[in-house]
């Protein structure tokens, strides 16, 4: 038996996506920019996808760019919007320490060049408080980046209040939104921020595939010269299959958004509950009412979460100790650290992410097992421990 429970890291592409990729991959060559037939049936493929994602955030479609992903979407956001506010006297960026690296080594690039960043650390809920997030705000503050949903916890921040406040002070406010579309509700009108990423593949898209929604007015210099495709908001030939797919994969999320949540959220708890009541020296790292349905972050207290995540491989059980984006680092999570958590702790944590796939048998099979590997682990531990 194989059981992934690693729908965080990249989601298995849906049937219907797969089919329209390889049926468009034939079909569907042309280039999107080209005025012949065979570029206008291509071009109406994109406007299709544009809207079916519009339509999953609650957005117009002509505020949408196709992006390569979220990386690039975060990039475009955040570097678009510091180009395009280089020479006003507001050089300051506000944002937090839990966000995707996408966002943080960004930011980190744009420092080397002259910007000053305040990167807010969270209580152990994992939820940003409005009262911290207003006194990081001045009148220097030029942009903002707060995610909406993390990629490790699941822990949803409090984004339309949080826009409020950034708007009060004239500052333009970005979230990272990759984590949270096609897993709850998700409308940019209702959060009231300037621009918002997502992946595809995060909600059964293709990989390579993904959008920043940008609110007309907003200002942002592109960050791939070249072409003008996209409005001139973002050169290079856009990639019409895989985009077709992420179009497709939006409008099954919106669709199947509410009865997926619930059932997901049921087994995610399940599993949790089980853990926790088998399991000695477990907790959950994170709020646990304001986070995606799909989302449990558990530290192992007595072992490393490495040993734990490829002994759980080894019984053909797919889990995370983080980011997929982070993998081969011997670092603790950098996430679990901005939550005030000890490294201790942050090296002994595993994240269980489920998707619309998982079972009620494979949740059952995974909470019966995890006690003994444990307890084998954790034996093994005081073993070296004490030979040490």
């Amino acid at each position: 038996m194989r059981i992934y429970l690693d729908y965080n890291a990249t989601s298995p592409p849906a049937p219907e996506v797969v089919e329209i990729v390889s049926r468009l991959m034939a079909t569907e060559f042309g280039n999107a920019s080209s005025v012949h037939a065979f570029g206008q049936r291509a071009k109406a493929v994109l406007d299709d996808a544009r809207g079916q994602i519009a339509a999953l955030i609650d957005a117009d479609p002509s505020e949408i760019v196709l992006t390569s992903g979220g990386t690039e979407a975060d990039n475009l956001a955040i570097r678009g919007a510091a180009e395009a506010l280089e020479r006003t006297p507001r050089r300051k960026i506000v944002t937090t320490g839990i966000e995707h690296e996408a966002v943080l080594n960004t930011i980190k690039a744009l420092e080397r060049r002259g910007w000053s960043a305040t990167t807010l650390t969270l209580p152990e809920t994992g939820v940003l408080t409005t009262d911290a997030f207003r006194a990081a705000l001045d009148r220097d503050t030029a942009v903002v980046s707060v995610m909406h949903a993390n990629n490790e916890v699941g822990t949803i921040q409090p984004v339309a209040q949080l826009a409020s406040l950034a708007r009060e002070h004239g500052a333009l406010f970005h979230t990272d939104a990759v984590q949270s579309v096609g897993k709850i509700p998700v409308s940019v009108k209702q959060l009231g921020v300037d621009a918002l990423s997502l992946s595809g593949h995060k909600f059964g898209g293709p990989k390579g595939t993904g959008a920043l929604w940008i609110r007309r007015g907003v200002r942002l210099v592109s960050t791939m010269t070249g072409g003008r495709q996209e409005r001139n908001r973002r050169a290079g030939t856009e990639n019409v299959p895989l985009l077709a797919g992420l179009g497709v994969a939006a409008q099954l999320a919106a669709a199947h958004l509410a009865n997926t949540a619930r059932r997901v959220s049921a087994l995610r708890d399940r599993l949790e509950e089980r853990i926790l009541a088998t399991v000695d020296g477990t907790a959950v790292n994170g709020d646990r009412s304001a986070r995606v349905p799909n989302t449990t972050n558990i530290s192992f207290d007595g072992l490393e979460a490495e040993s734990l995540l490829i002994a759980l491989d080894l019984e053909g059980i797919a889990v995370s100790t983080g980011s997929a984006c982070s993998s081969g680092s011997l670092e603790p999570s950098h996430v679990l650290r901005a939550m005030g958590l000890p490294s201790s702790r942050a090296r002994n944590s595993l994240r269980f992410s489920l998707g619309a796939s998982t079972t009620e048998t494979e949740i059952e099979f995974v909470a019966g097992i995890l006690p003994g590997l444990v307890t084998k682990l954790r034996r093994l531990s005081r073993t070296a421990a004490a030979l040490r």
